[in-house]
């Protein structure tokens, strides 16, 4: 055949098909957009915080041993800060109201920020044996664990939104194939093999999932880039960290690619399965 025949999609369902694409590839530029930020942001605030410790001296007699351990082990310390009284009852205001007498359950609390990992085991050993020794890697761990459960759930929506696309890729090639039935027909009696019948409907499906793909990206950008900036303008622990680096925009950029290839090879699937069953 030097002119093959194709047929196309009817209007009404082209439409349909770029709309529900666009949605469809929205949905999965924003979920994976927002398991990455969050990752990104549980990683930094993870190694934010790894090398950051608080020591508490609830007993008044052994603040002397603890400023001993402290003072030998000076060189293994980024940072080294006593906490003030005044500082603590700042903190405690909100919560517990007692003047003077506050002062007498006050702990001797120092801020510490070591400058390796071993260091900070060596020291916590130490002085875990006169005072309460917090990483705060461990006191943060709840928060961490929130930012992984919403990782989760943000890939979890990503996998389902691509479970929806294979749906309706398959719903709408085999309703195309039952609408062309007599052009199907007219194919099969002047030769044309299953491949080229299929090869007929990739291309049509890849020319609507390229434009809604194209829709749905520069549509999820700006709301994605909202979240992300409403996250971090609330300059408060985790929500601060949240942040898309460049290998996440090279992987937001190749999804509505990835969804492209995989509505065209679902495409094929569908379609030869209900050729070879006509």
């Amino acid at each position: 055949m030097k002119t093959p025949i194709v047929f196309s999609l009817v209007r009404e369902q082209s439409l349909f098909m770029t709309a529900i694409m666009s949605l469809l590839t929205f949905l999965s530029v924003l979920g994976l957009g927002i398991a990455l930020g969050i990752g990104t942001g549980v990683a930094r605030w993870n190694a934010q915080w790894d090398l950051y410790a608080t020591v508490q001296v609830m007993d008044k007699s052994n603040v002397a041993a603890v400023k001993k351990i402290l003072d030998a082990n000076s060189d293994k310390f980024a940072t080294q800060t006593q906490v003030s009284t005044t500082e603590m009852e700042s903190m405690l205001r909100p919560w517990v109201t007692g003047g003077a007498k506050l002062n007498n359950y006050l702990p001797t609390m120092y801020e510490l920020r070591f400058k390796n990992e071993s260091d900070l085991r060596d020291v916590g050993e130490k002085i875990s044996k006169h005072a309460r020794f917090l990483t705060h890697a461990e006191s943060l761990r709840n928060p961490i664990a929130a930012g992984m459960r919403l990782t989760l759930i943000a890939g979890l929506i990503l996998v389902l939104t691509l479970g929806a696309i294979g749906v309706c890729i398959s719903y709408i090639a085999r309703n195309t194939a039952l609408l062309h039935r007599r052009e199907l027909e007219i194919l099969n009696q002047i030769g044309a093999h299953d491949s080229f019948v299929a090869r007929q409907m990739q291309i049509i499906v890849a020319k609507i999932c390229m434009t809604a793909g194209l829709i749905g990206f520069v549509t999820a950008v700006p709301v994605l880039m909202l979240i992300i900036g409403a996250a971090r303008s609330a300059r408060v622990g985790l929500m601060a960290t949240l942040a898309i680096g460049p290998g996440s925009w090279v992987a937001l950029v190749l999804m509505p690619v990835a969804i492209t290839i995989f509505a065209i090879g679902i495409t094929r699937k569908t379609t030869l399965a209900i050729l070879k069953n006509s």
